[in-house]
């Protein structure tokens, strides 16, 4: 059974006359005469019947008729739906984020995408920054909004939002919680609580280049990858650990309710850049337009994150801003 057998087929069941079904499928009667009479041979079944009088469908060709309507139809639709995917206009993206992306990133490219491109759909899928890398790398995510960029030629990126503070997190009993700030120097007297690299290579070498700069090591007391069990642990023991401003406002440390407290980190103030990350051979050509919806949606002075007023950072603000 072959496409040009259901489509002979269903013009001749809406015209029932083999003369204007042959002229509107731009064939001599005799072909389609063929191609109805194989089509019957690999059914099994007659589908027509034809005489001097009159030419009419049978009680099989009746039912074969719908079944053979929607599948037209939906090969129909498969080619259209292909077609605008190759041009982009349609198709399905996955996207990794991390926490200031959701906030500075994604609301605006998102809303920008579902206006210009409604057919495209985008799967969203928060975690750090080694995780997304890896399933980058895998084909499981399209595109990755993270810190840092690898440096390897298999990925391309674009940079997002620029200097994004570290702060150090303590508990409200540590010795820092009512500073305002404290020199990177002063954590050679500290115990930490670090994660392991490849969970955010970017920000594990921020905080590492800092130690470097103030030519001091960093006594790590125990590994936490989850920025929520760093704030369990530093709020039952004189630890100190590390997250980004972003990070540490939506965990509301500092707040009466919570157990943990951000501290400012000067001399110098570790930062992370944020990136847009993509495969070098990327053939998706929803890649492109998210990346286009960046370009789109770029504001030249982007709001700041002030802390609030519970928070301990007072004087630190993030310099960010969409790049072209």
């Amino acid at each position: 059974m072959e496409l040009r057998h259901l489509v002979s087929f269903l013009a001749l069941a809406e015209e029932l006359h083999f003369g204007r079904a042959a002229g509107r499928l731009h064939l001599t009667q005799p072909s389609l005469s063929a191609q109805l009479q194989k089509l019957e041979r690999s059914l099994g079944v007659q589908l027509v019947v034809r005489n001097s009088h009159e030419v009419r469908l049978t009680a099989a060709g009746r039912e074969f008729e719908g079944q053979a309507r929607a599948i037209v139809a939906q090969l129909d639709r498969a080619a259209a739906v292909t077609k605008l995917a190759a041009a982009g206009h349609s198709g399905s993206l996955s996207v990794g984020y991390n926490l200031p992306a959701s906030k500075h990133v994604l609301p605006d490219v998102l809303a920008h995408l579902a206006r210009e491109h409604p057919h495209i759909t985008v799967s969203l899928w928060e975690k750090r920054t080694g995780p997304q890398l890896a399933a980058l790398a895998d084909g499981t995510l399209d595109l990755a909004l993270v810190y840092g960029h690898p440096s390897t030629a298999a990925f391309r990126y674009r940079p997002l939002l620029r200097r994004i503070p570290l702060v150090a997190v303590v508990g409200r009993t540590h010795r820092w919680a009512g500073r305002t700030g404290v020199r990177f120097a002063e954590l050679a007297e500290q115990r930490c609580v670090l994660f392991a690299r490849d969970q955010c290579p970017a920000m594990y070498d921020s905080i590492f280049r800092a130690a470097a700069d103030n030519r001091i090591g960093l006594d790590v007391a125990q590994t936490a990858d989850d920025p929520g069990a760093t704030a369990h642990m530093v709020s039952v023991r004189p630890f100190v650990g590390f997250a980004s401003l972003p990070r540490a406002r939506s965990m509301n440390m500092g707040a009466p309710d919570s157990g943990a407290v951000a501290v400012k980190l000067l001399d110098p103030v570790p930062t992370l850049d944020l990136f847009a990350v993509w495969r070098a051979e990327e053939h998706n050509p929803a890649v492109e337009l998210f990346l286009d919806a960046i370009t789109a949606t770029r504001v030249d002075a982007a709001p700041s994150l002030q802390p609030r007023a519970h928070e301990r950072v007072d004087d630190l603000a993030l310099e960010h801003q969409i790049q072209q």
